[in-house]
C-alpha cells in the first residue's frame, strides 16, 4: 500500500500527466484511424501543460494551503506566540534527502528540508532551553533523513544534546505517531513547508497533540511588481501545481482513511 501511495501520484503529476496525454494522442495519430480523437487528446495535453505552468493558475491552487497559517514570530515586540517559556520542543518534518558522500552535507538534503531546518534553527535560537526534534526515516534511502538533518544542524553549531532524532517514519502520519511519545501533551512548534502545514496540523491534532504551526518554504509570494515571466508558462508554475496537487490528494487520502 505504501509503495502504491508513492507511485500513483507520480502518474498524475503535471509533467507525467501531460506527457501521457501527448504520447496517447500521438499513438492514435500515427497508428490508428482515430485522427480526431488523437488530435483532441494532444490538444488537451498541451492546454493542461500551459494552464499548470502559467503562474496565476498554480498560485490560485497553492495560496489557500499556504495562507491557512501565518508565520510564527517570537520577538517580544512582534509576536503571535504568547508564552515562549513553555515551549520545549521544535519539531522539524523532513522533506527529502539524498545522502551522497561526494557532495557537501548541505546538498544532501532537499531544498525544502534545508529551508525547514533553517527556520527551526531560527526559532530554536530565540527560545532558550528548547530542543530540536528532527523527523524523517529512510523511506527509499539507506540513511534516515533525520540523521542527515542532524549532520547539517551540527555543522552550523547546534549542540548534539539539543537534537532528538525520529528516524523510523515513512510518511507524515508516521511522524505524528512516532513523535507523540516524545512530546506527550506538551505544546510544541511544528515546522514544515507552508503548503504541507494544513495536512500536518490535521494529522498531529487527530492524535491528540498540541502543535503550534510555524510554516516556511512558501511557494506563493504576494509580489506587487510584475515580471515578464508572469506572462509565460514556466517551471516554477509546474512545481507549484505539483506541490498543491500532492497536498490536496494527501488530504483526501487521509480523510478517506480516517486519519484526519
Amino acid at each position: 500500500m505504501f509503495i502504491l501511495k508513492k507511485i500513483i501520484p507520480l502518474f498524475i503529476s503535471p509533467v507525467p500527466l501531460c506527457l501521457e496525454l501527448l504520447i496517447a494522442g500521438l499513438i492514435l495519430l500515427l497508428f490508428t484511424r482515430r485522427q480526431k480523437t488523437g488530435k483532441l487528446i494532444i490538444s488537451i495535453g498541451v492546454i493542461l501543460f500551459a494552464i499548470m505552468s502559467f503562474t496565476p493558475i498554480p498560485d490560485l491552487l497553492i495560496k489557500p494551503l499556504e495562507r491557512k497559517y501565518p508565520p510564527l514570530y517570537v520577538k517580544t515586540s512582534d509576536t503571535n506566540l504568547d508564552d515562549i517559556s513553555s515551549i520545549k520542543w521544535i519539531v522539524v518534518l523532513g522533506g527529502g534527502h539524498v545522502p551522497d558522500p561526494n557532495t557537501p552535507i548541505s546538498s544532501q538534503i532537499s531544498g525544502a528540508t534545508l529551508v525547514r531546518l533553517t527556520e527551526a534553527i531560527r526559532l530554536y535560537k530565540k527560545i532558550p532551553g528548547s530542543k530540536l526534534i528532527l523527523s524523517e526515516g529512510k523511506v527509499f534511502n539507506p540513511v534516515a533523513g533525520a540523521e542527515t538533518m542532524a549532520k547539517v544542524a551540527r555543522a552550523v553549531g547546534i549542540n548534539q544534546e539539543d537534537l532528538i532524532l525520529e528516524s523510523e517514519s515513512m510518511d507524515t502520519d508516521d511522524e505524528a505517531r512516532l513523535i507523540k511519545p516524545i512530546v506527550g501533551e506538551d505544546k510544541f512548534i511544528l515546522v514544515t513547508s507552508a503548503a504541507h502545514m494544513p495536512r500536518s496540523m490535521a494529522l498531529f491534532k487527530k492524535k491528540g497533540m498540541n502543535p503550534i504551526p510555524a510554516p516556511t518554504d512558501h511557494c506563493y509570494k504576494n509580489i506587487k511588481t510584475t515580471h515578464p515571466s508572469d506572462f509565460f508558462p514556466n517551471p516554477g508554475g509546474l512545481i507549484k501545481t505539483e506541490t498543491a496537487l500532492h497536498e490536496y490528494l494527501g488530504i483526501i487520502w487521509s480523510k478517506l482513511r480516517g486519519d484526519i
